[in-house]
């Protein structure tokens, strides 16, 4: 039988080009120091004047923070190269942080829910003014933090989620300021846990978006967007392709795509030349810059499994 095998890659290894590579770390730090440090203070905040919009804001918050902190543990971390041990690199560790963030927002989201609907039938008292000075300062904050990061945003995926994060929880502190407005001039404090119970149902979906797409990543589902049959057609297509299978497609850190497959070739064609055109043509239509791919002119005895 004969046969070959062929692996291309455009960067020189599994881990591949860094898309977090034009990322601006110290406007990623800057954003991160000034989320952090308001964190803390609305949490005070939050048990101070015993608000739990407060406290649901902080949330959607702690979120922000961890998005930048895995954008810019992304660009240290990631940058590394492979080794010995992980032969793909460290760029998995953004996706591995980014499930655990989703993972903790559930839990903290959960109980910012419980906790309004408790307070809905139970009003407790809420200190308007300190609310709406809190949350207009968090507001600032946010303003701030999008102003630092919108100039690296379109140059780096890392950024762009980290500001998408801030602008939404921006939405959050707006709000806020309006329940404590209400609360102010109504005394219904019953506004508050409608504000929280609100916050907390926007976050959620979110953040099973999140968990959703990071689970992906980690079963190393097909990237999102690619169709697998399409590939497997347009491979077939390739002039001296006789078949395809074992067909894999996954990616390391969600913005990038291997491939590995076995091809039949028909006989009297040159198995180089195929490899090569179905490389191309990985590379032109699918954008999948790094594939192994294995030639063969007689069947292997898989072809039936079930990821053929």
């Amino acid at each position: 039988m004969g046969e070959g095998h062929d692996h291309v890659s455009d960067g020189g290894g599994h881990a591949g080009h860094d898309h977090t590579a034009g990322a601006n770390a110290r406007s990623l730090t800057i954003a991160l120091a000034l989320t952090g440090s308001f964190l803390i203070a609305e949490l005070v905040g939050a048990w101070w004047f015993n608000s739990l919009a407060l406290l649901s804001d902080a949330a959607h918050m702690f979120t922000d923070a961890a998005a930048l902190a895995i954008a810019l543990a992304a660009i240290n971390i990631g940058q590394r190269p492979a080794d010995k041990e992980r032969t793909y690199g460290y760029r998995r560790f953004e996706i591995l942080a980014a499930a655990f963030n989703a993972v903790l927002l559930f839990v903290v989201a959960g109980y910012v829910l419980y906790e309004g609907v408790m307070r809905f039938f139970s009003p407790e008292p809420v200190q308007s003014v300190g609310m709406l000075i809190v949350a207009s300062i968090g507001l600032l904050v946010n303003l701030i933090a999008m102003r630092v990061l919108a100039g690296g945003k379109e140059a780096s995926l890392n950024v762009k989620g980290a500001y998408l994060e801030v602008w939404a929880d921006m939405l959050g502190s707006l709000g806020v300021i309006g329940a404590a407005i209400l609360i102010y001039f109504t005394n219904w404090s019953w506004i508050d846990p409608i504000v929280a119970i609100a916050i907390g149902l926007w976050v959620l979906p979110r953040t099973w978006v999140l968990l959703r797409d990071t689970t992906h990543i980690l079963l190393q589902g097909v990237p999102r967007g690619m169709d697998l049959d399409a590939i497997r057609a347009v491979i077939g297509a390739v002039p001296g392709v006789a078949g395809v299978h074992d067909l894999h497609v996954w990616s390391v850190a969600g913005d990038d795509a291997s491939l590995t497959a076995h091809i039949g070739v028909a006989d009297g064609q040159d198995q180089t030349a195929v490899r090569k055109a179905i490389v191309e043509m990985l590379e032109g239509e699918f954008k999948i810059h790094h594939s192994t791919l294995q030639t063969e002119t007689e069947p292997c005895g898989d072809e039936d499994a079930l990821h053929d």
